[in-house]
């Protein structure tokens, strides 16, 4: 059975445990520092000896706060979802191959509130950046309008004191 393992300084590795006759031991299948990749799964699952349940580690990689990155598929399906969003056309041939190929993987209906949001799903970090920046920056100019709701009187939160009895 493969595990991930959290050593201290911020290395972690995959391990494999196996039984000997001096009771249980486990191996390093593979060790790394910063995000789990595809690429560390495969050297991971090429070094062990009986299967490797990747959706297992990833999980607890997660559990972990470990950075998991996606697959290299997903990866450029989300570019691929991104340009042709934006208009980007494809070459008609390359359309039926792509077609023809995606019609063999499995579908999972996409909840109706998620679709609003699949034009962010190619987006890069900077563009992201930028939109949330846009965002906050009308938030600040609504707040600042003379228009605005006027902040509450008094305290927004009450205040903490401590109270000392008369002995």
């Amino acid at each position: 059975m493969a595990y991930l393992y959290q050593r201290p300084g911020g290395r972690c590795e995959i391990r494999e445990s196996h039984s000997t006759p001096r009771g249980p031991r486990s191996r390093t299948l593979v060790s790394f520092q910063g995000a789990l990749t595809p690429e560390l799964l495969d050297r991971a699952e090429s070094a062990a000896r009986r299967p490797l349940d990747r959706e297992a580690i990833e999980r607890r990689a997660r559990q972990l706060g470990i950075a998991v990155r996606e697959r290299r598929a997903d990866a450029a399906a989300r570019r691929t979802l991104a340009l042709l969003r934006s208009g980007a056309a494809l070459d008609p041939r390359l359309a039926s191959l792509l077609s023809e190929a995606l019609a063999e993987l499995p579908r999972e209906p996409i909840p109706e509130r998620l679709a609003d949001a699949a034009e962010w799903i190619g987006a890069s970090d900077v563009e992201r950046g930028r939109a949330l920046r846009d965002v906050l920056r009308l938030y600040g100019a609504i707040a600042a309008s003379p228009d605005a709701a006027p902040p509450p009187d008094g305290d927004r939160f009450p205040r903490f004191e401590s109270r000392r009895e008369a002995s």
